[in-house]
């Protein structure tokens, strides 16, 4: 039998689950570094996903609490979008990465986390970031703490000029 541990997860499965939106939590809570929150903008917010796909996994997130970009008002889309391109600066200049996936999930059907508050991923990708694990063992090796990249990050948002 193989075991992958990974006691960091411990602490959310035994979280409490509520019925509130956790970016709207998120967005009303005043401790950014506690909750990665990288900038927060007139209509969004960016934030790192504490679940990430590949380090430094950005979200961008509007204010309003809406499940579809059409909802949102013009103003929102283009700060979000300004957002996404601040972050890509961001992530260039702290980490170096080859690529990017840039993606918004619609529906569950979809494969959005989190249905009824639209938010747009930012995950920036290296050529050799695929290894072993996700081929054999569909898993995917985060060789980064959070917080670190939180702070490496932090540090070329407020250095970016977008």
């Amino acid at each position: 039998m193989k075991r992958l541990w990974s006691p960091w997860r411990m602490e959310y499965i035994l979280s409490e689950k509520g019925k509130a939106c956790v970016f709207c939590d998120k967005m009303a809570d005043n401790d950014d570094e506690a909750n990665y929150i990288l900038h927060r903008g007139k209509k969004c917010y960016v934030m790192l996903n504490r679940y990430p796909y590949n380090n430094g996994h950005l979200m961008v997130i509007p204010y309003q609490h809406v499940p579809s970009p059409e909802q949102l008002e013009e103003d929102a889309l283009t700060e979000m979008m300004l957002m996404v391109n601040r972050g890509l600066e961001a992530l260039r200049r702290a980490m170096h990465p080859d690529g990017f996936n840039l993606g918004i999930n619609i529906g569950k059907a979809a494969g959005a986390g989190v249905e009824e508050h639209v938010h747009i991923h930012v995950v920036p990708r290296w050529e050799a970031d695929t290894n072993f694990m996700p081929i054999f063992s569909h898993i995917r090796v985060i060789p980064e703490l959070l917080d670190d990249t939180y702070r490496k990050l932090k540090g070329a948002w407020e250095e970016s000029e977008c």
